[in-house]
């Protein structure tokens, strides 16, 4: 999802320039499908070992070249799902900076040794510079800007590296429209490839495709609100992106679904006409569930909806609402949601 605050940032770091060559990712089809054409996928446990990434290492990321000569070793990430993807790659150790975190790290993850927090937003550019990264490893392509991160362009001249994760590319010809989980999990891959650790990434996957499989989704055929934000102008999953992903795979029909972007001011008419069966709240530190209830119930005619009266509410936090490692277990969440509503 955009970044709530439209928070930018800033950083960089002198460091020895990365060389360049093999594995130039093309922009046919989605970015993921493109940066995995060479590799075999790996679909299920014990379908191959994966294969061995090749340095130096270049990469088509959203656009920007990636040029590495071996893994990175020093990493910041900003967003959860740059975080969480590393613990979950078991790469916790590389991250020596953390900004932007949507919510706190699961349990799954909560033995992990934490990194510094370099802030509640994106980190200042001198922030991060005092830790000397490889490489920044960023949510959203809006982290890296000349007033926030810095550009792109201006870290790679500074030997400084730069990644987004390709799900969350935005650019025509490399935002995945609409968001699959083949996305995601291409995704995870090209992040093992990025930093060193194939197997994990394959074993991750597989594991993932497993759990996806033995999730059954809702035959009730109830549609959905997946409302992220705003009061006067509601803010709503739409239909390409990692919500519309997450209610389908779910059994949900999005009433957003006819505009092609992952989330999109709506109307409150809008869903007043829809009258979805089930409206999915999204958990955040700046929009709890509490508030955007009170908001709804205080609306005049939002607050007659069936929905709304019945409280038949889905709650996702906001860290498992986008693109990453968590979108599996969101799904899991939801269906066992639906059930408890039944």
């Amino acid at each position: 999802m955009p970044d709530p605050s439209a928070a930018s940032t800033r950083f960089l770091r002198p460091a020895a320039a990365a060389a360049a060559v093999l594995l130039l990712a093309g922009c046919a089809g989605t970015p993921a499908d493109s940066a995995r054409a060479d590799r075999p996928e790996t679909t299920g446990a014990g379908q191959g070992a994966p294969a061995e990434t090749v340095f130096p290492l270049e990469l088509d990321n959203c656009g920007t070249t990636v040029s590495l000569d071996a893994p990175p070793e020093r990493v910041v990430t900003i967003k959860s799902t740059s975080t969480e993807l590393l613990l979950a790659l078991g790469l916790g150790g590389k991250i020596v900076g953390t900004a932007f975190a949507d919510g706190p790290v699961p349990e799954a993850w909560a033995d992990a040794e934490v990194p510094p927090v370099l802030g509640e937003k994106v980190p200042s550019r001198e922030a991060v510079l005092a830790l000397a990264p490889d490489l920044v490893f960023a949510g959203w392509e809006s982290n890296f800007s000349a007033d926030g991160a810095g550009e792109r362009g201006q870290l790679e001249e500074l030997g400084v590296a730069s990644y987004v994760s390709p799900a969350a590319c935005q650019q025509d010809g490399y935002r995945p429209a609409p968001l699959t989980f083949d996305d995601v999990f291409s995704s995870i891959q090209e992040a093992g490839d990025l930093f060193g650790a194939p197997e994990a990434a394959a074993e991750l996957v597989a594991a993932q495709r497993e759990e996806l499989k033995e999730i059954t989704p809702s035959s009730k055929g109830y549609s959905a609100l997946w409302y992220s934000s705003g009061s006067d102008t509601p803010f709503v999953g739409a239909g390409s992106g990692a919500p519309e992903l997450l209610m389908d795979s779910a059994g949900l029909e999005n009433i957003a679904s006819g505009i092609d972007a992952g989330w999109s001011p709506f109307s409150w008419e809008a869903v007043a006409e829809a009258d979805p069966d089930v409206i999915v709240l999204v958990d955040s530190a700046w929009g709890s569930v509490e508030k955007k209830k009170s908001v709804l119930e205080a609306h005049p005619v939002i607050s007659q909806l069936t929905a709304v009266r019945e409280g038949r509410y889905l709650v996702v936090p906001f860290a498992a609402s986008e693109a990453g490692v968590r979108n599996v277990e969101t799904v899991r969440s939801l269906t066992e949601q639906l059930a408890a509503l039944d």
